[in-house]
C-alpha cells in the first residue's frame, strides 16, 4: 500500500506541473513578440480579408476566450494546423517524430552501454593507467561543446574525407529509384546517420562511464561485496553479478531521463545536422512565430519528461524500498 501511495502522490503531481505547463505554454507564445498573420498573408490582401484570417485563427477573441478554446482542443487532440505548412500539426509531429527516436534513442543506448561497460572496468582498476585515461577521455568528450564537435566532425569526415553525406536523412537518388530495395534504402539511412550519431555518443558516453565509476566504487565499499570476497567468490563473479546491477540504477535514471529529453531531438544537433527532427521543427517554429506547430512540439516534450520522470521514480522505488519521498 505504500508503494501503492506514493504512486498516487506522484500522478497528482504530475497532472498539476503539467497543467501549469498547458498554461505557460499558452501565455508564452500569445504575449510573445511578432505576428504570425503578418508571415501567411500576401501583401496586397484587403484589411477585410486580413481581419477575417484573424478571426479564423481565433486571435480576435479575448484571451480567457481563447485559453478556453485551447484546453478544449487539447483535451480532443486537435493541435491546429501549421502556420508555415498549412497541413495538421499532427501529421507534422509524427512524420517528424520517427526520425527523432531512430537518431536519439540509438545514440543513447549505444552510450549507456559503452558506458557502463567502460566504467565498471575504470572502478575495477581505481588509481592504475586504465582508470586514469579512462577517466579523463569521458571528461574531454563529455565538456566539449557539442555545436563545435558536430563542425568539425563534418568539415573532417563530409567535407574534406568525403566519408560521409554533409547533411540530410537520405539520398534523394536510392529512395525514388523503384529498383532500390529495403536493405539498400536501409544502410542509406545508417549512412546518413553515422556523423550525427558519432557526435552523439562522443558526446554522452563519457557522463554514464563517470556515473557507473562512481556508483561502483561505492558499491564496492558495501558488506555483501566484503561478505561475497570472504567466500571465496571470483572477483569477475563479485564486479559482474553483485557490484555492477546495484551500482546501475543512478545509470537507469539517467537513461531515462537522458531518453525523454532527446524527443525535443536535439535542437542544435538536427539543427547542424540538418536532420529532419522534431528538434529542427521546433527551432523553426518558434523562429516563425507558428504558434500551433511550436505548442504542439513543446506539449510532446512535457509529456515525454513528466511521464519518463515518473517511470524512473517508480521504478527506483520499487528497485530499492528504502526510497520514499
Amino acid at each position: 500500500m505504500e508503494l501503492r501511495g506514493y504512486i498516487t502522490g506522484r500522478l497528482v503531481q504530475v497532472l498539476i506541473i503539467f497543467f501549469v505547463i498547458l498554461t505557460v505554454l499558452f501565455l508564452l507564445f500569445r504575449l510573445a513578440p511578432g505576428d504570425p498573420v503578418s508571415r501567411m498573408v500576401d501583401p496586397d490582401m484587403t484589411p477585410e480579408d486580413a481581419a477575417h484570417l484573424i478571426a479564423q485563427l481565433g486571435l480576435d477573441q479575448p484571451l480567457w476566450k481563447q485559453y478556453i478554446f485551447y484546453l478544449k482542443n487539447f483535451f480532443l487532440g486537435n493541435f491546429g494546423v501549421s502556420f508555415h505548412y498549412g497541413v495538421p500539426v499532427v501529421q507534422i509531429i509524427w512524420n517528424r517524430l520517427p526520425n527523432t527516436i531512430l537518431l536519439f534513442t540509438t545514440s543513447i543506448i549505444l552510450s549507456a552501454l559503452v558506458g557502463v561497460f567502460l566504467g565498471k572496468i575504470a572502478s575495477w582498476h581505481k588509481g592504475k593507467k586504465i582508470d586514469t585515461w579512462m577517466t579523463l577521455g569521458a571528461l574531454c568528450t563529455h565538456t566539449l561543446f557539442l555545436p563545435w564537435l558536430a563542425l568539425i566532425m563534418i568539415w573532417v569526415f563530409a567535407y574534406k574525407l568525403d566519408w560521409f553525406p554533409i547533411n540530410g536523412m537520405i539520398s534523394e537518388d536510392i529512395w525514388l529509384d523503384p529498383e532500390a530495395g529495403i536493405w539498400v534504402k536501409a544502410m542509406d539511412v545508417i549512412h546518413h546517420m553515422m556523423l550525427p550519431l558519432s557526435t552523439l555518443f562522443l558526446i554522452h558516453f563519457g557522463s554514464y562511464l563517470l556515473i557507473m565509476r562512481s556508483s561502483m566504487l561505492d558499491t564496492l565499499k558495501e558488506d555483501y561485496i566484503l561478505t561475497a570476497r570472504a567466500k571465496g567468490l571470483e572477483e569477475k563473479n563479485i564486479r559482474n553479478r553483485h557490484a555492477a546491477p546495484n551500482a546501475a540504477l543512478p545509470v537507469v535514471t539517467s537513461v531515462g531521463l537522458s531518453l525523454a529529453f532527446s524527443i525535443n531531438g536535439g535542437a542544435l544537433t538536427e539543427t547542424v545536422f540538418t536532420w529532419p527532427g522534431i528538434g529542427r521543427e521546433l527551432v523553426f517554429s518558434v523562429s516563425n512565430n507558428d504558434y500551433p506547430l511550436a505548442q504542439a512540439s513543446f506539449l510532446l516534450i512535457a509529456i515525454v519528461v513528466l511521464l519518463s520522470n515518473l517511470i524512473v521514480d517508480i521504478l527506483y522505488a520499487y528497485l530499492d524500498p528504502r526510497i520514499r519521498y
